[in-house]
């Protein structure tokens, strides 16, 4: 066979089309299912457009109900300040006392989380004077945990996010039930 054979084939001697030359739905064969069942193009088109996500338009974790966004607040809030216990001592500490001791980055990417939290308080309706004790809780959090040692030993003890969630769980009880 020569190269032109391969970049361009030519047609049969019998005047019909060479292999090559289908096209590639022709080639491809019906679409079949795990159940041995021909499936439709069409209907897979429609089928992935089910699954389309936009970002601006729905949330990645699904309509939660309130007491659901609250026990996630309160496991994340946990999880940052209170996870673990320091073998042999009473002290519990959770990721942002960890992650607080990679300089400054650390202290970013818990202050951002923690921001987080502060935004998810406000999807529930907390009122601005809640919010605004929760982002100075943040604030003190994030500025006194930049110094070196001190600030994790400060992380450790203020337990920032831990606060906001009591801040938020009371203001959460003296709400009428719905």
């Amino acid at each position: 066979m020569s190269e032109e054979d391969i970049i361009a084939p030519r047609t049969s001697r019998s005047g019909g089309r060479s292999r090559a030359s289908f096209s590639a739905t022709e080639a491809r064969g019906p679409i079949i299912d795990q159940d041995g069942r021909e499936i439709r193009p069409e209907s897979l088109e429609q089928g992935f457009r089910e699954f389309g996500f936009e970002f601006g338009q729905a949330s990645p974790f699904g309509n939660l109900t309130r007491e659901q966004r609250i026990a996630r607040l309160e496991a994340i809030a946990k999880l940052l300040d209170v996870a673990f216990i320091l073998p042999g001592t009473n002290i519990r500490y959770g990721i942002d006392g960890l992650i607080g001791l990679i300089p400054v980055i650390g202290d970013i990417i818990t202050t951002a989380i923690s921001l987080w939290l502060v935004r998810e308080a406000r999807v529930l309706g907390a009122p601005w004077h809640i919010t605004a004790r929760m982002l100075g809780n943040v604030a003190l959090d994030g500025v006194v945990g930049i110094v070196p040692f001190a600030g994790d030993a400060f992380d450790v003890m203020f337990r920032a996010n831990m606060r906001n969630v009591r801040l938020l769980r009371r203001w959460l009880e003296k709400q009428p039930r719905m």
